[in-house]
Order: C-alpha cells, then structure tokens, then sequence
C-alpha cells in the first residue's frame, strides 16, 4: 500500500509536547478521532469523552530501553542500537555511524567475524544477518553484560527529525514496568506516550477497562522499511480472559499502539477465542489477513511506510487511511513519537462531525 503524501518538515514534533510550552504536560497533544471516513478533532484530555463505558483498552507495558552505546569498529567510531535480545543470548543490533549533530546515519553490519569495542570491555562479534538479504540488522555474540552496559552508558535511541537528546524517563509511558535481564524495547511504545495517571484515572471512573500485554519492540529505520521482524510478547491468560469477555459483550476491543495489534493478534486461535501466549511473533498485520480481535487502534502519525499503513487499513479500511492522514495534514497535526495521536474506532451511522481548521 503507497500513500501519495509528504510530510513537511515543520510538522515533525521535536520536542516531547511538555517542552513546548509552559503549562503543558505529555497529554498536551492532538487527538484525531477516525469513525469510517468521517473524523473529528479532539484534545487528547477528551479520551474518556469519547470513549464508552465498558470499552477495553489494550496496552503495551514494556518498557523503553537505553539502547544506543557509542563504541568503536577498528579505527571508526560507530554507535550501536542494540535491537533484540535472542533465546541464545545473542543481541541483534544495528550499526549506526555518528553524524556529528548527536544522531546517525544508516551504515551496513559485518562482515562476519568483525568486533566492535564498546565501553567497559564488552565486545560485540559479528555472526550473521537477521534476516537473509538484509546487512542493516545482524546477530552479534556479546562478551560482558550487555545490560548493565545499557544502564551506565546507554541513551534512548533518537532520530534526525529530533532537536536533541532526551532523558530516558521522556520515552517511558505511563504502562511500563521492569523486566529481568534487561528485556524491554528499543524504541518507546509511543502510542501510550500521551497517557498520564490523572487520564488513566478518569478513564477508570467511567468504566474503560484496561488488558496489558507485552510486546518488546526491536529498531526501526526511517531510511529503510523491511517488513517486522520477530519480536517477543506475551499476552497473559487474566488479559485474555478480558479481550474475550469484552467482545462477548459486544463492547470495543482498542489496541493501543500497532504493538499491541501485533501481540493480541499473534494470540487468537482459529475460532476467534483469545488465549494466554509468549513467545516470538514474526506476524505481519495486512488487510488480506484482516484483525480478528480488534475494532479499533489508538497510534501516532507516522511516515507513510508500507507494514504500519497495512495495519491500519486492517483496521479500518483504504478509504479511511487516506482521509485521515488528509485530515492530519490539513490540521497541522505533529508527526512521530513526540506528535499528536489518531484513534480509529467503529462506524457508529451518521452522526459523526468533520470538523475544520487549524488545530495548532
């Protein structure tokens, strides 16, 4: 699926919304609400308005990792985004070469058998690629703790588009919690970024209840956009029971963020029934395959790449992407990790208003 949009570059959000002015918080962004191609515009303080009694939200609680360490590779300097830790204790990292405005430039892995120094004397050999034909992601074989190294020297990945580096607590959501062995993503679940306690609350008081899962995301690229890889999730047998007894109800299941489409998705059987899972999931979300869980997506706005935007014509349908990625660009609505958010929820008849404006 080809979108024919460009994004300008004024409104990619460089800051976390609470920089960008006095009195604001992380929910201080824009809520665009898609019910079918009708949309409407919201604060995102609005969500338990435009939510109903009984709806499930689904959310991801892994947390975000420090995951980019400069080390060097012979003579070079390099930066290591370490991506995903496998069963046999190898990492999967991506090379990155330091573009001296503090973020990086893609550069290829490898070859076999090459060995990157990192801080502490934790060394990193070469094995194989992740995935056949593809030299951006590799198995590596780590000597040293990879983890304690992420704590002392690690800092959140960070994209060109940025101004400058963050704190690691501004790539926390409100839903993550600790992992052993320092498991956890390499890029934020940013879907969930905008949520606070005081909105978790109110969502509670009106009878939204909440599913969590476990989806630990591996790196992305905004140079390049290969389909998913596999990633480790679990979804427990408690939130299971939820996801099910919801739609028994006839109540909407609402996945926050595509990792947690991902991992409920991964997790229903063939008659539809959620079940308790873990594992790797290697599942790609198209429109040919279809959600069988969920019925609606709270995400942000991203660059229109291919496997993110066949996930959500999944959920609602090619006629009403293209109108709301349309309503994104006519509203000023701020892109990626740090932007506004878009909730895609059921048709509901004809009541919807589109609204109009400049929603800065």
């Amino acid at each position: 699926m080809a979108l024919a949009l460009r994004v300008p570059e004024e409104l990619s959000a460089r800051v976390p919304a609470e920089q960008r002015g006095p009195g604001r918080d992380r929910s201080s962004v824009h809520l665009l609400v898609s019910r079918g191609t009708e949309a409407t515009h919201h604060r995102f303080p609005e969500l338990p308005s435009v939510l109903r009694a009984g709806d499930l939200l689904v959310v991801n609680t892994s947390p975000t990792l420090a995951a980019a360490v400069d080390g060097t590779l012979g003579h070079a300097r390099v930066v290591v985004h370490f991506s995903t830790r496998g069963d046999d204790g190898r990492w999967a990292v991506e090379l990155r070469d330091p573009d001296g405005r503090g973020t990086t430039r893609a550069r290829a892995g490898g070859p076999v058998g090459s060995v990157i120094e990192l801080p502490g004397g934790v060394r990193l050999t070469y094995e194989e690629p992740l995935a056949a034909g593809s030299e951006r992601l590799w198995w590596v074989r780590a000597t040293g703790g990879v983890p304690a190294l992420l704590g002392r020297r690690g800092r959140p990945i960070r994209y060109s588009y940025t101004e400058r580096d963050q704190p690691l607590a501004a790539y926390q959501t409100v839903f993550a919690l600790p992992y052993p062995a320092g498991a956890g993503s390499a890029e934020m679940p940013s879907a969930a970024r905008p949520f606070t306690e005081s909105i978790v609350s109110r969502l509670v008081s009106r009878g939204v209840q909440f599913a969590p899962i476990t989806l630990h995301t591996g790196v992305a690229s905004t140079e390049s956009h290969e389909p998913p890889y596999a990633e480790r999730f679990e979804v427990p047998e408690a939130s299971a029971r939820l996801i099910n007894a919801a739609r028994a109800a006839g109540q909407n299941v609402i996945a926050v963020g595509t990792t947690a489409v991902r991992a409920v998705e991964s997790a229903v059987d063939a008659d539809g029934v959620v079940r308790a899972a873990r594992g790797w999931t290697g599942l790609v979300v198209t429109p040919e395959r279809g959600v069988r869980v969920v019925d609606g997506l709270l995400t942000g706005l991203h660059e229109p790449e291919a496997s993110h935007l066949l996930m959500l014509e999944a959920v609602a349908g090619r006629a009403a992407v293209d109108r709301a990625y349309e309503e994104a660009l006519r509203g000023r609505y701020l892109w990626h990790e740090f932007g506004d958010v878009h909730l895609i929820l059921p048709e509901e008849g004809p009541h919807a208003v589109r609204c109009s404006g400049n929603y800065r």
